[in-house]
């Protein structure tokens, strides 16, 4: 096992002749071959590391309880791996201004749960309450700081240069020996705790991002034509810009839309006439007619949904909605034909919820439509921490040939795009084998 010394927070250069240790993440579609650190390459007793996570998971919007622990329950192999280290866990939950937008304090109790050990855990971020936190971890101990998000430099996105110069990095990269990237689902973004210290820090990737591109590239490698694509889920803008690129590079050859992306699509054909009340609106309808206009052939949209009426589920022909209308749900005629399409696909991705699916009289879209992809004869890709939630519950997991917590990120990678986590992590390794 590769050795390191913690001078200036440094890694000395280790030995060339174990150079083989590095894992190789063979990438397909036209992309290199990706070279970069795992655990396996350190030897971490006594060391303080910083290991960015992806903790956010679903949230009842009434209790705020979680409730689902899939997210959290992955990272017991990296942990486990860590175990004579001193791990101070860092992740996000929601987004500010979102009913998801809350503390960890809830997270450690799951987490603590799960390892059956004590986890510690501090309400600050990147203050003098963390740091100190962080400076007084024994080996095998475990920290975990609050939301991330609550350090206003992590709501944007950075270059890696300015983010290596942020508050974050430059306050918490001192206090530690190496930065483990284990936050696939948020493996698009450009925020500081991703892309700043991988900048300053000798960087690698844990458990879940190394078995994440292995068994991706190795499902696509055989995946088969016609590509169905379930979409649902809320981030439009983000959908928007992928869906061409997969269409652009085979990966597409039916895009079958749900959720708020549907109404998005519906708004830009007028069948929805009345506003949808999001932001940026206007742009991403637009773009969205563009798309339906150079790509007539590949846009399913619903025929029928459901609305909300008094607390009762009504379906209706979309061409019923009246203005006041808010959908909730897709109807049977469309599972019904969105089925044939999934019935007839070699490959099958689905990311996003329907709808509502925390509601229990609109949970019907989402979990009949996961039926149909469990039990299709496709090879099976199932992304995002909301629909990994809804596969548990209805007992279908063991029908799915890879099932990812990543939503967003996933979808950028199966077009080809060079992640911006991947990025840094095949950076910082070139950086520390090149001493």
């Amino acid at each position: 096992m590769i050795s390191f010394v913690n001078t200036n927070h440094k890694l000395e250069k280790f030995d060339e002749n174990n150079s083989d240790r590095l894992k190789e993440f063979n990438q397909v579609n036209n992309r290199k071959v990706v070279k970069v650190l795992t655990l396996d390459d350190f030897d971490l007793k006594g060391k303080t590391v910083f290991l960015r996570v992806d903790m956010n998971c679903p949230i009842d919007p009434n209790t705020m309880e979680i409730l689902g622990t899939k997210r959290i329950e992955e990272l017991i192999e990296t942990l486990e791996s860590l175990k004579d280290a001193k791990v101070v866990v860092a992740s996000h939950q929601g987004r500010v201004g979102n009913n998801e937008y809350t503390g960890m304090d809830k997270h450690a109790k799951v987490l603590e749960k799960l390892m059956n050990k004590k986890i510690k855990y501090v309400e600050d971020t990147i203050g003098e309450a963390a740091q100190e936190a962080i400076r007084n971890l024994e080996d095998g101990e475990i920290l975990l700081l609050d939301n991330l998000r609550l350090c206003a430099e992590e709501n944007y996105e950075f270059s890696p240069e300015n983010a290596a110069n942020t508050i974050m990095v430059s306050r918490l990269s001192k206090l530690f020996d190496l930065c483990i990237l284990d936050s696939f689902p948020s493996a698009h973004r450009s925020h500081p705790s991703i892309i700043g210290f991988p900048q300053v820090l000798p960087a690698c990737a844990g458990r879940i991002v190394e078995r994440e591109v292995k068994n991706l590239d190795e499902i696509m490698t055989v995946a088969k034509a016609p590509h169905v694509i379930v979409l649902g889920g809320s981030k439009v803008p983000d959908r928007l810009e992928a869906i061409k690129l997969l269409i652009q590079n085979g990966r597409a050859d039916h895009v079958l839309l749900t959720g708020l992306i549907a109404n998005v699509f519906m708004r830009a054909q007028a069948r929805i006439k009345s506003p949808l009340g999001i932001k940026r609106e206007e742009e991403v309808v637009a773009k969205a007619h563009s798309l339906i206009g150079e790509y007539p052939d590949v846009f399913a949209t619903p025929v029928d949904i459901a609305i909300d009426k008094d607390g009762e589920r009504v379906e209706m022909d979309v061409r019923e909605i009246g203005k006041s209308d808010k959908i909730f749900d897709l109807g049977p005629k469309t599972i019904e034909y969105y089925s044939k399409l999934i019935s007839g696909a070699g490959t099958v991705f689905i990311s996003g919820p329907a709808g509502f699916f925390e509601k229990e009289n609109f949970s019907y879209g989402t979990k009949a439509l996961l039926d149909s992809v469990a039990n299709s004869m496709a090879t099976t890709i199932v992304s995002g921490g909301h629909l990994t939630t809804a596969l548990k519950q209805q007992g279908l997991a063991d029908k799915i040939n890879h099932i990812s917590t990543a939503g967003g990120a996933l979808v950028l990678y199966l077009t080809g795009e060079k992640l911006p986590m991947i990025k840094a992590l095949e950076d910082a390794a070139m950086k520390y084998r090149s001493k």
